[in-house]
């Protein structure tokens, strides 16, 4: 029976899953933590995150109670931005500086001066924050001149699992368009951007191929099989972003909205055109499919319950029983902003809570923590539909978050609409499962699309509004607006 393994390596952990190359069933899955990470300064080493796709894979075999032999092919779907520099040897010179270290926002304050707003959107679809690859890169260059003049190739996280398992240094459309010098609608990258980090370099010699949707990135080489114990003719495919990923194993249509709360959150669509939208807000990056893939991501998510579940002394089931049995309009409001943030772009502000008084409940206080991260999130669909971008299909939630009652309902009730997950079974693996759908492109040469609807996971809903919640989105989000933009977090405004 041939199978094939997608890879989900995120912020926190690695996540494995085998998926039976006829059908798509599900065999088996498994995770490894990953260091933890936070903002300002975020980073990991990238020899953590092949460890834990290690014992992630030996988790899944045993799991799936299948040989390893039986492997047929292998995609790795990653987070988002953050830079692996290599030297001449591809060994790793410094620890990567992930999506969510802040500690560029000054050099991409000066890139944005000397490229324009307007001009950058229009390039690349997106107007980079701190998260982007180029920023990190311009920090490097000004930090580290030492290691920098090392530098001989430029890796993403994904691009850096692929390369240790294919022997090539390749990237996708869906991880190129989220580094802030490649254009997706023109298919090239833009050294002119890069010029502004160094313009002596040579960088077209430091940069990955860009690979299509379903075409392979080669053979695993011999030493990935033998560390593996995997067959030597296992095909690696081109792999993607996290969240790209996410919206092939869930087979998003147009129309249709994804909300995920996981470290970061994210509300995305999927779109056969490219979107420029010069607010700065939503990102018009590439996806997994040869299309495109509007989102807002926002910094702060899970990890503000998180917090939250330390703050009141309970566990998160408990947190969601307080949050929905409070007064929404009652309870105090979070502007979650506990790690800086990314959409809007304001990395130095920290969070708010307003609207406290001595009768304020537990509940209340569990309700704004939830609040907090979903209207970010709703700013965020306003401001795709303000960009002529639809969302009014369907509403699926995923991420860690997809196993909150609480988010369920909360996002019922703002959105006005049904919420369902996909394959209840397993929720919030939606990149891992995305990641195998394209090694099975690969390996079958069918089209990435054509297999995204063929391997459709069924859905269920979980929440639907409850009575006299119709106008409670207006309310909540003006209220959220008002505390949000505050000009006191950090000097900036942005709505």
């Amino acid at each position: 029976m041939p199978v094939v393994v997608g890879v989900d390596s995120s912020t926190q952990s690695c996540k494995v899953e085998l998926r039976d190359l006829d059908s798509g069933r599900l065999l088996g899955s498994g995770s490894a933590p990953h260091p933890p990470a936070f903002a300002p300064r975020s980073e990991q080493h990238p020899s953590k995150w092949w460890s834990a796709f290690e014992h992630a894979l030996d988790a899944a075999v045993t799991h799936a109670a299948v040989a390893r032999a039986d492997i047929a092919g292998i995609s790795v779907a990653a987070q988002c931005h953050g830079l692996v520099p290599l030297d001449a040897g591809g060994e790793v010179i410094r620890p990567a500086k992930l999506w969510n270290d802040t500690t560029s926002a000054p050099q991409l304050d000066r890139l944005r001066a000397q490229i324009g707003a307007d001009s950058w959107v229009k390039a690349v679809g997106s107007l980079p924050t701190s998260a982007f690859t180029l920023s990190k890169l311009a920090w490097f260059a000004e930090h580290e001149p030492e290691n920098f003049a090392r530098l001989a190739r430029v890796c993403l996280p994904h691009d850096w699992l692929t390369l240790r398992l294919s022997g090539r240094h390749v990237t996708d459309r869906s991880e190129a368009s989220g580094t802030g010098y490649w254009s997706a609608a023109e298919h090239r990258y833009l050294d002119e951007y890069l010029a502004l980090v160094d313009p002596l370099r040579d960088w077209s010699s430091t940069l990955p191929e860009v690979l299509g949707p379903d075409e392979p990135a080669g053979a695993i080489t011999p030493q990935a099989a033998s560390a593996l114990g995997l067959r030597p003719d296992v095909v690696i495919g081109p792999g993607g972003g996290d969240q790209h990923a996410a919206g092939l194993g869930l087979a998003v249509e147009p129309g249709d909205v994804v909300y995920t709360i996981a470290t970061s959150g994210v509300v995305f669509t999927t779109s056969l055109d490219p979107v420029f939208d010069t607010s700065g807000l939503v990102d018009g990056v590439a996806d997994c499919t040869g299309g495109y893939l509007p989102l807002v991501s926002t910094l702060n998510a899970a990890r503000v319950t998180d917090w939250a579940t330390g703050i009141l002394g309970v566990d998160h089931e408990e947190l969601s029983r307080l949050a929905l049995a409070a007064d929404p309009l009652r309870s105090p409001v979070l502007a979650a902003f506990l790690d800086g943030e990314r959409k809007p772009n304001r990395p130095t502000a920290s969070g708010m809570l307003a609207g406290i008084t001595s009768a304020t409940t537990r509940e209340e206080i569990a309700r704004a923590a939830h609040d907090g991260v979903v209207l970010g999130l709703l700013r965020g669909e306003s401001h795709m539909n303000a960009a002529g971008i639809a969302t009014s299909g369907k509403v699926l939630i995923t991420g860690g978050g997809a196993r909150s009652a609480a988010y369920r309902q909360i996002l019922a009730d703002l959105t006005g609409r049904e919420v369902v997950i996909a394959d209840p079974a397993d929720a919030d693996e939606a990149t891992a499962r995305g990641a195998a759908i394209q090694s099975a492109a690969v390996l079958t040469r069918t089209g990435v699309r054509e297999l995204r609807q063929a391997w459709a996971p069924r859905t269920e809903t979980v929440a639907t509004p409850r009575p006299g919640t119709a106008d409670l989105r207006e309310q909540l989000l003006d209220r959220y607006l008002t505390v949000a933009d505050w000009t006191g977090f950090d000097g900036q405004a942005q709505r």
